[in-house]
C-alpha cells in the first residue's frame, strides 16, 4: 500500500463485459492501426482495485465512450452498476454521445436521475462531430443549469499518423484542436458553470496558450464572436487538466495556463497503452516534480474532488 492514500484518479477507463472472440477481434483491429499491443488486451474492476491499492487511490472515476449510442448506454448501465457495488471505489463519468444532441439530452436526463452519475465524459470528436460545434449548444446549456464536470478525453482509437498509433502524440494534438474551437465557439463564454478537466495535461494546449494570448486576438485571426485576448487567458486559466501519461514535462506549460489547484491527477488506468509501470512511474513523477512545494504536489490527488460532491459525501461515508 502507497503511503498517500486517499488520491483521487479522475482518468479511469473500463470494458464492459465481452467474448472471448470480440477481445481478440479488438486487438487486431488495434495491431491494423499500428497500435501493437502484444496481447488482446483484458479489464476486470478486481485487478483495477487491485492496482488502486497498490498505488494508494482512494477512488477512480470511470469512462467509456462507445461509438454506437445503444453500446453507449450500455456502457454506462454498466460502469453505474459498479459504482453501486463498490460505492467508495468507482464513480461515474457518464458518456455522451455528442453527434447528437437530442440524444444527449436523453442520456444527461437518465444519468442523473437513474445512474446517478456523479459528472460526464466526451470525446474530442465523436463520429466525426467536434465539441466546439454550434449544434451542441443545446446540451452545454443543459450542463452550465447542472454545474456539471465533464471530463474531455481525445480518441485514442482513431488511425494512426505517419505510421505510429494515435495514443502515442496525435491525442495531444486532437486535444488541443478541439479545446481552441471551443474557446473561438464561445462555449467556454456562454457556458460558464461547467467545470471542463483536459486529459493529458491539455495536450499541446498549454505549450500553445501563450501564442494564443498572444496571437489568438489579432485582427487576421478568423475570431466571429470576437474573442478577447483576456478571455483567452483566462478562460483557459479556468480549466482543469490531468496528470496522466505527462509528468514531469507537460506540468510545466500546464503551470503557466493554469494555477496549482486546477491540476488533477489522473492515471489513464484500464487501457492498453497503461502498463502499471508506466503508470506507477508517470505518478512518482508528480510526486517528485520540483516546480510545486510539496503540499501542492499532495494536493493534486484531491484538487479533483471539488468538483464531485457526490463522489466525495461517498468517500466521507
Amino acid at each position: 500500500m502507497a503511503p498517500f492514500n486517499g488520491w483521487i484518479d479522475i482518468h479511469g477507463h473500463f470494458t464492459p463485459p465481452i467474448s472471448d472472440s470480440e477481445r481478440e477481434s479488438r486487438w487486431h483491429a488495434m495491431r491494423d492501426a499500428a497500435f501493437l499491443v502484444p496481447e488482446p488486451f483484458q479489464w476486470s474492476p478486481e485487478s483495477t482495485i487491485e492496482y488502486l491499492d497498490h498505488a494508494g487511490i482512494a477512488m477512480q472515476f470511470l469512462s467509456n465512450i462507445p461509438k454506437s449510442l445503444d453500446a453507449l448506454k450500455s456502457s454506462n448501465d454498466y460502469a453505474a452498476s459498479l459504482v453501486k457495488k463498490y460505492p467508495t471505489r468507482f464513480g461515474l463519468l457518464a458518456a455522451l454521445p455528442t453527434n447528437d444532441p437530442e440524444a444527449c439530452l436523453k442520456e444527461i436526463d437518465r444519468a442523473m436521475t437513474e445512474l446517478h452519475a456523479d459528472g460526464f465524459a466526451v470525446t474530442a470528436r465523436y463520429n466525426e462531430v467536434y465539441l466546439g460545434d454550434e449544434s451542441l449548444d443545446s446540451v452545454w446549456a443543459e450542463l452550465n443549469k447542472r454545474n456539471a464536470a465533464v471530463f474531455i478525453h481525445p480518441d485514442a482509437y482513431a488511425p494512426p499518423s505517419m505510421g505510429r498509433p494515435s495514443p502515442l502524440i496525435e491525442v495531444a494534438f486532437e486535444t488541443t484542436r478541439t479545446v481552441v474551437d471551443m474557446l473561438y465557439a464561445g462555449t467556454f463564454r456562454k457556458f460558464p458553470n461547467i467545470n471542463f478537466i483536459v486529459a493529458h495535461c491539455g495536450g499541446a494546449l498549454p505549450v500553445l496558450s501563450g501564442r494564443l494570448e498572444l496571437l489568438g486576438a489579432e485582427p487576421w485571426v478568423p475570431n466571429p464572436n470576437k474573442i478577447t485576448k483576456e478571455e483567452i487567458r483566462n478562460q483557459l486559466g479556468k480549466l482543469f487538466l490531468d496528470t496522466a501519461a505527462t509528468a514531469p514535462t507537460g506540468l510545466a506549460p500546464a503551470l503557466h495556463m493554469v494555477a496549482p489547484d486546477h491540476i488533477v491527477y489522473g492515471a489513464d488506468c484500464g487501457v492498453p497503452c497503461s502498463t502499471t509501470q508506466t503508470m506507477e512511474e508517470n505518478r512518482m513523477k508528480v510526486l517528485g516534480y520540483g516546480g510545486l512545494e510539496q503540499r501542492e504536489r499532495e494536493a493534486i490527488g484531491r484538487n479533483v474532488l471539488k468538483l464531485f460532491p457526490k463522489a466525495a459525501a461517498r468517500l466521507e461515508k
